[in-house]
């Protein structure tokens, strides 16, 4: 009976309000979806890329190349994919779910970010979201890495451990510092609790995060992931940054 007045019911509601676009404010036809001319602007992150930072090359040189940054700074995580570069259209959808409540963008963000890191996804044992503090949880009052965590997880059947990793300090927000003031920021934020080290000890962990930009909080939670026994930490996101067009090798 309720499934019978729920339908009518949101045909009426689309009807007198319709879905609108996360980027533009546009009519569209589903609530989880982009229009056409926003969905052209996405700038998906295809092979060829660096195997280890999911960086995109200038050119194909091979399997198993590595680009110049992961040579020189490589980080802890042994593999980072992405589903989109972050460009204004990803950087509008990330905003719109993270601060504008927009929850029923994860499903279609989780799909892109399952679709990028299946290779990561399948070598996994779990799922560990980039988690919040308490306070920044409770004013929020959700963690968008743990939607897109949990959309990931039903997509691939890698379980989620939510109990795995914890933000024990309240940092500053990252916009605005440079990328030695950040990895400072996060230094000493997270922690494995007793009662976590068990999903996590001698298992493959895949991070999740909704946008990778210096590094700093990744690297900062791989860390410390890897210190409580975890045999290795890929990085999933939905969006990364990407200095210029292509990187070169």
């Amino acid at each position: 009976m309720m499934n019978g007045i729920a339908v009518p019911l949101r045909l009426a509601i689309d009807f007198a309000l319709p879905p609108l676009c996360p980027a533009c404010r546009e009519p569209v036809g589903e609530a989880t979806g982009l229009c056409a001319a926003c969905w052209s602007k996405l700038s998906p992150i295809e092979r060829p890329f660096c195997e280890r930072l999911g960086i995109p090359f200038a050119y194909d040189p091979g399997p198993g190349i590595l680009s110049m940054q992961a040579i020189a700074d490589p980080p802890s995580f042994t593999r980072a994919r992405a589903a989109v570069r972050y460009d204004d259209v990803a950087r509008t959808m990330v905003h719109a779910l993270k601060y504008g409540d927009r929850l029923d963008l994860a499903p279609a963000m989780g799909r892109w970010m399952a679709r990028a890191g299946r290779e990561i996804l399948d070598d996994a044992d779990t799922i560990v979201p980039v988690p919040l503090h308490w306070r920044r949880l409770w004013a929020r009052r959700f963690n968008q890495s743990a939607s897109l965590a949990n959309v990931v997880s039903r997509l691939s059947s890698v379980p989620v451990s939510f109990e795995a990793l914890k933000r024990v300090k309240a940092t500053p927000q990252q916009v605005g510092l440079s990328k030695a003031e950040r990895a400072q920021n996060v230094q000493g934020a997270f922690r494995v609790p007793a009662g976590g080290k068990a999903d996590i000890a001698r298992r493959r962990v895949v991070l999740v995060d909704d946008v990778l930009t210096s590094g700093a909080t990744a690297e900062a939670c791989a860390r410390t992931l890897l210190r409580a026994g975890a045999r290795q930490v890929d990085l999933l996101v939905f969006a990364r940054v990407v200095d210029g067009t292509r990187t070169t090798i």
